[in-house]
């Protein structure tokens, strides 16, 4: 690349990230990106602030770093810094090339001394300040205000899915994204099937089916990791290990997990549903460290125009695994599992060819992202439908831990609002052990949300 290109793209970054801030808050944001070129001691390069530092927010950098433009990790924050710090060794491995797919390592694009580490309850505002764009990757219970955060600095973001774990913090996702949207903040969130060949592929094809009339999803495999108590931990600090297993924390795994699926639907039929209908409990997965969540739910779920989706989730070793999704029509079917549509009758009428063109959508939401922004360019706003997914599922939590018919309107303006009053590691959870260790479970018949 010549010198003349390399500046044009350079200025154009800069370009960008600076309007971003004057359009956001006035002259005031300018020295926060000043700041980071500070530190960074590179002004043409895009400075990365990580914010949850766990497995998936490990992967989410490596995807990062390992894109195509001037990008570079100055600023990391995790709640617990043995956390930071196996991430942070793993990122600076010498051999990458099982997580990147390319020999070498990701060493030069590092830049994260000890004083840009950051622990704690509050010490993602100080990383956040540090960057141009942020990966929102902690425990979805923390995602509303985090986000919050970025967006007032003025940050283009990645967030993981779910992007709340209850109706409060929906509302405060859907406000948030009206503002990134007024300062042309480009929010991506890892609702990754957006970011999938053979699902963008088929969405273009949908009308093939006619009018969708009806749907099933499916999530249901054998479960996940357990953290068992530590002598010394505090009740939050436990949780928070063991974050799966609380509502307020994980949303449960019909939030964490099946959201996927839910979205898929979404975004095929266009809108999220109206209501819902189901049955759930704890069958298998009871134990001690198991919190509060269920292991199988059950929901049906009702559209505005009279469509149902029967989805299903469940966690229990031993069971049918199956992750998938699928549309019925009045002229046909979209088998997200077989990345084909069919008529009635079972002739394929389109089918893609995976094995030709399937880069892993986990990095391509990544290298769309950055090369929007290394371009100055505002493409993504996807929080609002983030926001709509998430709120989904909650819908069916909601639906099968009380064993009601939930409305959308009811549930989401309901202001339930799980979370601590206070952010500190010996602050009151939202929910306590009883005397023999184990948690309340919500009762269908007996809980009641709205």
């Amino acid at each position: 690349m010549n010198n003349d290109a390399s500046k044009s793209k350079s200025s154009s970054r800069r370009d960008f990230v600076k309007q971003s801030s004057l359009l956001a808050g006035g002259l005031i944001a300018a020295p926060l990106l000043s700041r980071a070129n500070y530190f960074s001691g590179a002004d043409d390069s895009i400075k990365i602030a990580l914010i949850g530092c766990g497995g998936r927010g490990t992967g989410a950098a490596t995807q990062a770093l390992s894109t195509a433009h001037n990008v570079k990790l100055v600023a990391m924050c995790d709640a617990f810094r043995d956390n930071l710090d196996r991430c942070y060794k793993a990122l600076t491995a010498d051999d990458m090339s099982e997580a990147t797919g390319k020999p070498g390592n990701l060493k030069s694009r590092i830049d994260v001394p000890e004083e840009r580490k950051f622990t704690g309850f509050d010490g993602y505002k100080k990383a956040i300040a540090l960057a141009d764009v942020v990966i929102l990757t902690t425990p979805p219970g923390f995602r509303p205000i985090h986000f919050e955060e970025a967006v007032a600095q003025n940050k283009q973001i990645f967030m993981e899915k779910p992007v709340a774990t209850d109706p409060a913090g929906i509302q405060r996702v859907l406000a948030t994204a009206a503002i990134a949207k007024q300062k042309k903040l480009n929010v991506v969130v890892g609702l990754q099937r957006h970011y999938q060949n053979s699902y963008r592929e088929l969405f273009k094809r949908r009308n093939m089916i006619g009018e969708i009339t009806s749907a099933q999803a499916w999530w249901n495999n054998d479960g996940v990791w357990v953290r068992p108590r530590k002598a010394g931990q505090t009740e939050m600090e436990y949780q928070m290990r063991n974050w799966y297993y609380f509502v307020w924390l994980c949303g449960d795994h019909i939030t964490e997990q099946h959201i996927h699926n839910l979205d898929v639907i979404n975004w095929f039929k266009g809108g999220h549903p109206v209501k819902a209908q189901g049955m759930g409990g704890r069958q298998v997965r009871k134990g001690i460290d198991n919190g509060e969540i269920f292991d199988h739910h059950y929901v049906e779920f009702e559209y505005a125009d009279g469509s149902l989706l029967n989805s299903q989730c469940r966690h229990i070793p031993g069971t049918m695994s199956r992750v998938d999704e699928l549309l019925v029509g009045t002229k046909g079917k979209i088998q997200a599992g077989e990345n084909n549509i069919v008529d009635l009758k079972g002739k394929v009428l389109y089918q893609y060819n995976r094995a030709a063109n399937e880069p892993n959508p986990y990095q391509v939401e990544h290298d769309e992202l950055f090369a929007a922004i290394a371009k100055g360019e505002y493409k993504f706003a996807d929080a609002e439908n983030g926001a709509h997914s998430s709120m989904t599922s909650i819908l069916g939590r909601m639906a099968t831990y009380s064993g009601q018919i939930v409305e959308w309107d009811k549930a989401i303006n309901s202001g339930l609002d799980l979370h601590p009053k206070v952010y500190d590691w010996n602050a009151a959870t939202p929910v306590v052990p009883n005397a023999d260790g184990y948690y309340p479970i919500a009762i269908p018949g007996v809980t009641r949300y709205v």
